[in-house]
């Protein structure tokens, strides 16, 4: 059979076929399919067009010799708002092949502009649209001929669900987002074609308080971004025969009071069956004596921007795995998972019956149900019944977090069949995978996925369940690099970081959550470098080199707050830091670990700056790339000064000490191997156990493989007694803890004050054993992938492992086990257009062969070289099994 060349999987901004984007210069990428070894592309064409025909190309490129095939940036001709664009690839590679085209993709823009909007905002009236009751709104019209598109631009000042005929506009929720909503608003789109038909149609819309005016924070603050809620929103109908017509949010809309009495983020929902009017709720919004006209309002809002990240959705449902009867005599159904979205539930009980559905992460240990660590957070829904046969209900505007749901109000025996939980997040492409040897680490990784998946919902919280639920962004930048191995988290990084920097300070300062709240303060070194260090993750992870130049200002501005806040230039000395935030070794009753707040301030600093330099450079911005190389090289002056004594000891003898300084490469080299020697020695001296905090503990693993003593790595990691990531999955756990010992031995809890049994700060781990046990890494030569680094650790008590990503060139494959004689083979899968370095730990050069052959013969293998780490070589895109014996 004739192997040919492919090109699929196109994409627009990261998305398949994106509705609704107001990029005007978007970017198009693509990935090849050859099964020959070895295949690079050398040129590309790309062709867009308004018509799926291609008869009329907005922009062709020619022929052009490059072998890019992410990232490139639209060059035709202006793009024009609410329209569909069409484009397709084809390709040539090294040998000369040419591709076909590629099935056609599109794109589709939204309101590129401000003057694309005729619709004004409407609430109810009054202090109506103020209270906790939640908004209906309404409008009638008439559809005049046969309709060939039809799209719904709508946002809210608050939380909304649309409808339109009364079914739902999408499967999306908790729209229009969380955003700076003062600077950036977004908005979505919404196609409805199937949704209309000739003559008269409605459109329904609830909204509830939401982010924008509902409690937030332990405080349960109110009224943040304003008091009262609102709605936009047109609609555009294009029919048949070419003609136009547009509906919009105005004076003619109407507006009710309905069902839902209150849904809340953190509370949960009240819903009154009886109050439904017949079509009011899910069958439609019909007319009815109560709907009034509505209010004309002028809000105080930023900017209108189209959806950015992935919207949330219910990705997963899951079946109760029992009831219990708890020693208290509640009646409580057990998920058998900690997961976040709601239950939807079925029920038959007599009309005006409330039943009631509080939520919670764990029992105590004797078997009740604990709401101790919600604090102020109800988490629980109310539903009052209608009565007259069975009644399904979900929430509406609110989500918990949980795994057990204690019931109350229902007659007679609960049916598990009458129970979904609704799995919800941010509806992001999962792409990574791992397993190895050991089940328990199977389980962490599992509990790290879940842990991702309840924590990014529309913001990268920091835990679901109690009254907080903020985008900390300290726990962001542990975790980023391992959130993006395992899902596709681009668009969700991208939106959140351009809020960042819009709540960013005018002197550079950064807020300690993300959308801001003033209550939760600014400033702290790790937390507010998440300003620098998550650009730089997603242009390693991604190839992208946009989001350094939308960034950059903001990178920038970070790090000259931090130059004007030390009593010296190169020193952070002042001010407020969380330090090794729950580090083990501080003092007893203390949240902050033993090192110096001023060492990790320092640290941080140095490794911003160096980041802030390297991409200047990448940006062609020479001048201040030779600035802040130079401010980088002061600052690590500055701090060998300041931590480091003259031979090579740090003045802090903490875990999180060594691991900053020595991954940070702040030690001068001659020192690096003692101080790495010193970390061992302080683990060691701990029985084997880390006593770091959120700052340290994802560097820890990292440090110790790259100084020599991954061994003792994975000896941290495979340890099953506290302080360690597999006590938790000793006792139980389905996510990450907040605490090493959420649930100590005997049962009881940590101080229920901050307490959260799903916290995926310690899942930073994860990136550790993608990276280095597995051994699936990004070359540093190459962004996005474009060259890979397969370099497992094959020794010691895991026997095998394997790992894949979907990267953006294709999938990439890793496994590999040992054998007790000293046999071994090592899996890896490498995507056209990319190249890989394979190293081959510790093998006996004599004895390796790929599929049965010298690997000097062998299609693909571009090079090979033996040291005393063992057999490395350089291959290029292809399916490769390498079998050899560790010396």
């Amino acid at each position: 059979m004739v192997d040919r060349l492919h090109v699929l999987d196109l994409r627009c901004e990261y998305k398949k076929n994106p509705v609704g984007i107001d990029e005007r210069k978007p970017r198009l990428s693509w990935k090849l399919a050859s099964r020959r070894r070895g295949v690079t592309q050398t040129a590309y064409r790309i062709q867009v067009s308004a018509e799926p025909s291609f008869q009329n190309p907005v922009w062709d490129t020619g022929r052009r010799e490059s072998d890019r095939s992410l990232h490139v940036e639209y060059e035709g001709t202006e793009l024009v708002s609410g329209t569909r664009y069409y484009f397709r690839v084809k390709v040539w590679d090294d040998a000369g092949r040419e591709s076909d085209w590629s099935e056609t993709a599109f794109w589709e823009t939204a309101l590129l502009s401000a003057g694309d909007w005729s619709a004004r905002w409407i609430a109810a009236p009054g202090d109506e649209s103020k209270d906790d009751r939640c908004d209906y709104f309404r409008k009638s019209f008439t559809v005049q001929g046969e309709i060939v598109q039809a799209r719904i631009y709508a946002t809210a000042l608050g939380l909304y669900r649309l409808y339109v005929n009364g079914r739902p506009a999408d499967d999306t929720l908790f729209a229009p987002g969380w955003t700076s909503y003062n600077r950036r608003l977004q908005y979505q789109t919404y196609d409805v074609t199937a949704l209309l038909a000739p003559g008269e149609n409605v459109i329904g819309a609830v909204l509830g308080n939401g982010w924008y005016k509902g409690p937030l924070s332990w405080d349960l603050i109110t009224d943040v971004y304003g008091d009262r809620r609102a709605l936009l929103l047109q609609l555009h109908v294009t029919y048949r025969d070419g003609t136009q017509a547009r509906w919009v949010s105005d004076s003619s809309w109407r507006c009710a009071k309905g069902p839902l009495l209150y849904s809340e983020i953190y509370h949960g929902d009240t819903y009154d069956a009886r109050l439904e009017q017949p079509g009011w709720n899910r069958p439609g919004f019909a007319a009815g004596a109560d709907w009034r006209p509505v209010a004309v309002v002028e809000p105080a809002v930023g900017a209108l921007v189209a959806q950015e990240n992935d919207p949330a959705r219910i990705v997963k449902e899951l079946r109760p795995i029992g009831i219990i009867r708890t020693p208290g005599g509640d009646t409580v159904i057990d998920m058998g998972q900690n997961m976040v979205g709601w239950v939807r539930f079925t029920v038959r009980e007599a009309e005006g019956t409330a039943i009631r559905l509080q939520h919670a992460e764990v029992l105590d240990r004797e078997g009740n149900f604990y709401t101790g660590n919600l604090r102020k957070a109800r988490q629980t829904v109310t539903y009052i019944c209608r009565g007259g046969g069975p009644e399904t209900y979900e929430p509406f505007f609110s989500f918990q977090g949980f795994r057990y749901v204690k019931v109350e109000g229902v007659t007679g025996e609960l049916s598990p069949d009458d129970f979904v939980g609704c799995v919800i997040h941010t509806d992001m492409e999962p792409t990574g995978t791992f397993r190895c040897s050991d089940e328990l680490v199977n389980k962490l990784y599992e509990n790290i996925v879940w842990g991702q998946r309840g924590n990014f919902l529309d913001v990268p919280t920091d835990c679901p369940q109690r009254d907080e639920r903020l985008g900390w962004t300290g726990d962001a930048q542990v975790f980023i690099r391992t959130a993006a191995f395992q899902f596709q988290v681009a668009p969700f990084f991208e939106k959140w970081l351009r809020d960042l920097a819009a709540d960013q300070r005018p002197d550079g300062c950064v807020p300690h959550v993300v959308p801001s709240l003033e209550a939760a303060g600014f400033g702290s070194s790790a937390w507010g470098d998440a300003a620098v260090i998550c650009p730089w993750t997603l242009y390693e992870c991604y190839g992208d080199t946009r989001v350094l130049e939308r960034q950059y200002p903001s990178m920038k501005a970070w790090v000259e707050y931090i130059r004007s806040q030390g009593e010296e230039e190169c020193l952070w000395n002042t001010g407020f830091h969380y330090g090794d935030w729950l580090g083990l070794d501080g003092k007893p009753d203390n949240s902050v670990g033993a090192t110096p707040k001023d060492l990790i301030a320092t640290a941080f600093y140095a490794r911003s700056a160096e980041i802030v330099a390297r991409s200047a450079d990448l940006l062609g911005y020479r001048e201040d790339a030779e600035a802040y190389a130079e401010l980088h090289r002061r600052v690590v002056e500055a701090f060998r000064r300041e931590f480091v004594t003259p031979n090579g000891r740090l003045a802090s003898p903490t875990q999180t000490a060594y691991a900053l300084a020595l991954m940070f490469d702040l030690l001068e080299e001659r020192h690096r191997p003692r101080a790495a020697k010193m970390l061992a020695e302080l683990i060691e001296a701990n029985d084997t156990h880390l006593t770091t905090g959120f700052v340290g503990t994802p560097y820890l693993c990292f440090a110790l493989s790259r100084f020599g003593y991954a061994d003792l790595a994975l000896r941290l990691v495979l340890q099953r007694d506290y302080p360690s990531w597999l006590y938790p999955v000793t006792q139980g756990a389905t996510t990450v803890w907040e605490h090493w010992d959420g649930i100590k031995p005997d049962g009881s809890f940590w101080d229920e004050i901050m307490n959260s049994f799903n916290h995926y700060a310690y899942g930073s781990i994860g990136d550790w054993l993608y990276r280095r046990l597995a051994g699936l890494d990004a070359d540093a030569s190459a962004a996005g992938y474009r060259r890979i680094r397969v370099h497992p650790f094959m020794d010691g008590a895991i026997s095998s492992a394997e790992a894949s990503l979907a990267s953006m060139y294709g999938t990439i494959r890793v496994g590999w086990n040992r054998e007790d004689d000293g046999a071994a083979r090592l899996d890896a899968v490498i995507p056209p257009n990319t190249t890989a370095v394979v190293i081959l730990p510790g093998a006996d050069p004599e004895t390796v062969r790929e599929r049965g052959r010298r690997l000097e013969d062998c299609e693909g293998v571009r090079s090979v070289s033996v040291s005393e780490d063992g057999v490395t070589v350089e291959v290029g895109s292809g399916e490769y099994e390498f079998v050899f014996v560790k010396k």
